[in-house]
């Protein structure tokens, strides 16, 4: 049994070294751009709930202010059903990518997202509406958790920076998209149809296409040898060695020989992993990031467009603005991945890109609904700038500290705290906007940023140019 426990621990660092040593091609970037496409309708449906909540209110079935569910605010409830569904998803659920591998789980989350979205696009009142749209959440969580790992364990180290950020570019093209189609079909109705159903709609042509996409997608090789599967994952680095081998016209460069693997724990739960040295103090970090970061990235981005309203900006000027701003999530992952991706410590992108969205929170609650126009705009692109920097740095920073066969469970299980903390954070920021104003909302976004940068930046291990076994 140590014989063969050792085999596959050897197994397992070959696989890593073999793929560390690829070069970026064509082949490989277009790995990362099928699995962004999946990601594309992932963040399109975060996207929904600021739009949504207002088309909902336009056609009478949310209502305004406390008005609604239980005597509280509809948008705060379908924000944290939304959530809800998202923590189920990605802690419940996330062992499935796991167990079962990263394909089937990005497959079958998907499928699930896309069916449930478009029987929410039928209901006629808040109560069922907001059932499917919990529903819906879970396979979005599912699948965002899928999507990390599969990135972080096919893409070599060099390039697992740059990797994510175009991920990040791909999937952010949702946001802008999302907002200019609420832009115009939010208020009013289309061939007889409301607008805000259209964009419930819109995601079943994901699932069409998601089993075009899954045939071009191989099974990630660091999982599978880390579940003894070794002739499986041979096969699957050959094919994509020899797919790189082809497009260079050369002999690959040698695997570094002599890497030590992953610490295998098989007879530990995988959250008794996460709890022990040297995994505790990151998880520790990542769960108090991720407590805190929500308020500041979906506080900005769900709640925009109603704050301006509260603010006496006009309806159409504020989905508006928030399409402008819509355009600033996929271009910051563009230019990110060309200058900083992989020439920097992962960590302390992090820190810059919450840091920038907490100074930038903190001018735009100075700001009145009489500010002009483009001071406003650049401000709050501040404020969209430092999240995207965040989010697309943290979403390769957390994939990277958690070893192999628990690292599914292990990024679910921190970012379920943000879904978690959403929960409740929309509640917090509906009553801050009903009691002191958006300016202290704005203040409120701001602190929360700050204490997410110091969780990282004083805890967070070193990631950049380290292979996964090593880290």
């Amino acid at each position: 049994m140590e014989a063969v426990s050792l085999l596959q621990k050897a197994d397992s660092a070959d696989i890593g070294a073999r793929i560390d040593r690829l070069p970026a091609t064509r082949y490989l970037w277009s790995l990362v751009a099928l699995v962004s496409f999946g990601g594309f309708f992932e963040i399109y449906d975060l996207g929904l709930s600021a739009p949504l909540g207002l088309g909902l209110q336009v056609s009478g079935i949310f209502h305004k202010g406390t008005a609604g569910i239980f005597g509280l605010s509809d948008q705060a409830t379908f924000v944290a059903l939304t959530f809800a569904g998202l923590y189920i998803g990605t802690f419940g659920f996330s062992t499935f990518a796991d167990r079962l591998g990263r394909r089937p789980a990005f497959t079958f989350s998907l499928l699930w997202y896309a069916g449930a979205t478009v029987v929410m696009g039928f209901q006629t009142s808040a109560v069922p509406l907001m059932l499917w749209r919990f529903i819906a959440s879970i396979g979005v969580g599912v699948e965002l958790v899928a999507i990390d790992c599969y990135l972080a364990e096919l893409m070599p180290k060099t390039l697992r920076g740059r990797a994510f950020a175009v991920s990040g570019f791909i999937q952010f093209l949702s946001l802008p998209f999302v907002s200019v189609l609420a832009w115009q079909l939010i208020p009013g109705s289309h061939f007889g149809v409301a607008g805000w159903r259209w964009l419930t709609f819109l995601p079943v042509i994901g699932a069409v296409l998601v089993w075009w996409v899954r045939r071009g997608l191989p099974e990630s090789p660091r999982w599978l040898s880390r579940k003894g599967r070794a002739a499986a994952a041979e096969t699957v680095v050959s094919r994509i060695e020899a797919h790189v081998r082809e497009e260079l016209g050369r002999p690959l460069p040698p695997a570094v020989a002599g890497r030590a693997p992953e610490p295998a724990q098989p007879q530990a739960s995988s959250i008794s992993v996460l709890l022990r040295p040297p995994y505790r103090r990151r998880t520790l970090a990542l769960v108090v990031f991720h407590l805190v970061q929500t308020i500041g990235f979906f506080g900005f981005s769900n709640w925009l467009p109603i704050l301006l309203v509260s603010q006496g900006v006009t309806i159409s000027k504020s989905l508006g603005y928030s399409a402008f701003l819509a355009v600033i999530p996929p271009a910051v992952p563009l230019l990110f991945s060309a200058f900083f991706a992989d020439r920097f410590e992962r960590k302390w992108l992090v820190v810059c890109g919450a840091t920038l969205a907490a100074l930038s929170g903190l001018l735009l609650s100075r700001m009145t609904a009489h500010t002009n126009a483009l001071v406003f705009i650049a401000t709050a692109a501040g404020v969209a700038s430092g999240n995207s920097l965040m989010s697309v740095s943290y979403h390769t920073y957390q994939s990277e500290v958690f070893p192999t066969q628990v690292r599914a469970f292990g990024v679910g299980f921190v970012y379920s705290f943000s879904r978690l903390s959403a929960i409740f954070s929309g509640y917090i920021i509906a009553f801050t906007l009903d009691k002191a104003g958006a300016n202290a909302v704005f203040v409120l976004i701001s602190g929360a940023m700050a204490t997410a940068a110091l969780s990282i930046g004083l805890f967070g291990p070193r990631t950049r140019g380290r292979a996964l076994e090593e880290i």
